[in-house]
């Protein structure tokens, strides 16, 4: 039988066109018919017990996709720590957590990822609690319904999916020495070009879809950035999407799409799956990827549209200059 080799991995030459075809039609590839089929060739599950006693960091843990990671991280014996806006709605995931593994390590810190001080301050904290971290996974989202700007003036969803990722991960770098990042992004990124003239989004009508889609993008190349700023670490970084699953995240905000794709949407855990491999899995992977479905995939769905060298290096200087991390070159607004 013919073999190909996909993202490092070698598939029958049938199921790699059959995986390629699927991801290209969107409906077989992102809704629950994907894992259906694919988990007939994807690569193997973790072993049991592959994180017991390590420390993962989850954003946006108090429902969801992240609380679905959270949940597979855990069954795998990972001590989690769950972040969120919310004390109560932390609480609750933690005891539905706890319910359903008596067993399980699972810790709270309330922390708002959009608010760039007090993450910095927050990781301040988390390294004298932690001082060796397996991974951090984010997944703390925001779809506006209007433009908004957080109290340091940054747009909201630029501060939640780009800007407080940022300084998080470079606060927690030194306890994350020779482990993993994982991002959770999403394939809207696809309709998306690289706003680096307009990363505030301050010009033209305001989509809370659209501004979603674009950060989604800028997670894409910072995965890229990161993987390469952060190797003498030894910290690999990855994002995911979840294709379209069955969480608050699609179904309020996402309405309309929720309703016509209802019968095909995956749960929450599927959504998470390829999170939670990536987290744990012992494959030798690299660095860098964007995956779905335990398979890496393109960052573009065409070459049309794809950001040049020059546009990527802007936006990675745009990103320091408002965080102060690392330092950049010139003069920078820090972060205390």
């Amino acid at each position: 039988m013919p073999l190909t080799r996909v993202s490092g991995m070698v598939l029958p030459a049938a199921a790699a066109a059959l995986d390629w075809a699927m991801d290209k039609s969107l409906v077989l590839g992102y809704s629950k018919i994907g894992p259906a089929l694919r988990r007939r060739w994807w690569p193997a599950d973790p072993e049991p017990g592959a994180l017991a006693g390590r420390h993962v960091l989850v954003t946006g843990a108090s429902g969801g996709l992240g609380l679905a990671a959270a949940r597979g991280l855990t069954r795998l014996g990972a001590v989690v720590h769950l972040t969120g806006r919310d004390a109560g709605r932390l609480d609750r995931a933690r005891s539905e957590l706890l319910q359903q593994q008596p067993l399980a390590h699972v810790r709270v810190h309330v922390a708002d990822i959009s608010d760039l001080a007090a993450t910095a301050h927050f990781a301040r904290h988390f390294v004298d609690e932690v001082p060796a971290l397996h991974a951090v996974v984010h997944n703390a989202g925001v779809m506006p319904p209007r433009r908004t700007t957080t109290p340091e003036g940054h747009e909201l969803t630029l501060a939640t999916h780009v800007l407080g990722p940022h300084v998080l991960t470079y606060g927690l770098r030194d306890v994350l020495a020779g482990g993993r990042v994982v991002v959770v992004t999403s394939g809207g990124a696809y309709g998306q070009r690289l706003a680096v003239d307009d990363a505030e989004y301050a010009r033209g009508d305001y989509s809370g879809v659209t501004a979603y889609a674009r950060t989604k993008r800028m997670q894409l190349v910072l995965t890229q950035l990161w993987a390469r700023d952060l190797a003498r670490d030894r910290i690999t970084v990855h994002s995911m999407h979840p294709g379209w699953a069955d969480t608050p995240g699609v179904t309020d905000s996402l309405p309309r799409f929720a309703a016509l794709t209802g019968p095909l949407l995956r749960d929450a855990d599927s959504g998470a799956d390829t999170a939670v491999w990536l987290t744990a899995t012992a494959e030798p992977i690299g660095s860098g990827g964007f995956w779905h479905d335990r398979r890496r995939r393109p960052t573009h769905y065409a070459p049309v549209g794809v950001e040049t060298p020059e546009q990527v290096e802007r936006f990675w200087r745009f990103v320091r200059e408002q965080t102060g991390v690392p330092e950049p070159d010139g003069p920078a607004t820090s972060v205390s």
